[in-house]
């Protein structure tokens, strides 16, 4: 058989500094197994989770019930048959008031963080990041704790949990992040998969605090537009990139159907010195599609049509982006990022 119909995979690296690794995949869950997640889409959003459980390979049923095991169970599958050595798993906290009360009702996902960390001691492919509102009384206790378990990063979404870091009240966290060596990824840009609290807040200018206090910052999405009226904050973040040599961007949801690499945001990524400051990401479960990079010319049809078919989204999204020409070390560099700690014991156990 050729190898365009039996497209190939890299095996998996042994070496910890070479691990080729995901900086973003979201764990979902509905509680079936006493995980403590929860997952309400709104109505106009339901089609759109059904769709995107379809797209990663889960089986039709998979939202109405046993959701945690069957989504764990596909997503091991899918990096251990791809060229990934690991994935970073991601927490989701909940939304929290500028006083740090909870806003009941508000969300569609929760993921604890006990969660995230369990499912990495269990499986070493997965590397736990946290999810903390630093507006919460006890989110310095919190975090500690999440350190002890063995957290090598800290998730957050700015414009859909009300989490302003520029806030003064909140150096402290960032301090104690920043002398752990706890990593924080924070949305930035454009978001059509959860309901926005502040749009504002997608501007990665909001990250300045946290860059200022020491803190090693990876921007999902590098600021990117995801709607076509959505503020383009690419520029921003490219700008920041040469004033704080502590901020990173991850590649997550460059192939999409709303895609992000309108324009010459490609070029500009794949140039230095930008292109040293950039970390793989998938945005897993969201979907991959490589139509826009092939209709730009990013992508020749042949390396389209081979990936574009292969039932592994995770495998496509890294050979899309290896294709469009982005360095080894893109998929690498997480590496010297992460928490080393927690980083470290899963390298040595797989």
């Amino acid at each position: 058989m050729s190898s365009e119909t039996t497209p190939q995979t890299a095996a998996p690296s042994s070496a910890p500094e070479a691990r080729i690794i995901d900086t973003h995949v979201h764990i979902v869950g509905d509680g079936s197994s006493g995980s403590g997640c929860w997952l309400r889409p709104s109505p106009w959003r339901r089609p759109f989770a059904a769709f995107m459980a379809r797209q990663v390979g889960l089986p039709s049923g998979a939202l109405r019930g046993d959701l945690d095991r069957l989504y764990i169970e596909r997503l091991l599958q899918l990096v251990r048959e791809s060229s990934l050595d690991a994935v970073v798993i991601l927490a989701q906290e909940q939304v929290y008031d500028n006083k740090g009360g909870l806003v009941e009702g508000a969300g569609s996902f929760h993921v604890p963080n006990d969660y995230v960390l369990n499912l990495a001691r269990r499986h070493p492919e997965f590397l736990p990041a946290v999810s903390i509102h630093p507006a919460r009384a006890d989110a310095l206790e919190e975090l500690e704790r999440c350190l002890i378990e063995g957290a090598v990063m800290l998730k957050i979404l700015p414009n859909c949990q009300n989490i302003d870091c520029n806030e003064r009240r909140y150096t402290r966290f960032w301090e104690r992040m920043a002398i752990a060596g706890l990593p924080l990824l924070a949305h930035t840009g454009g978001e059509l998969t959860l309901p926005v609290v502040r749009a504002e807040l997608a501007d990665p200018r909001t990250l300045r605090l946290p860059l200022e206090c020491g803190l090693t910052v990876i921007a999902a999405h590098c600021a990117t537009k995801s709607a076509l009226f959505d503020p383009q904050y690419f520029p921003v973040f490219v700008e920041m990139t040469r004033q704080y040599p502590n901020l990173y961007g991850d590649l997550s949801a460059f192939n999409v159907r709303n895609n992000r690499i309108r324009g010459n945001i490609l070029a500009v990524s794949l140039r230095s010195p930008l292109r040293e400051r950039l970390v793989h990401g998938s945005d897993f479960p969201v979907g991959v599609h490589g139509h826009w990079a092939w209709l730009k010319g990013h992508l020749d049809w042949k390396t389209f049509r081979l990936w574009q078919r292969h039932p592994n989204v995770l495998e496509r999204d890294y050979q899309f982006k290896r294709a469009m020409g982005f360095p080894a070390a893109t998929f690498t560099r997480l590496n010297g990022l992460l928490r080393a700690s927690r980083a470290a014991t899963s390298a040595n156990q797989a």
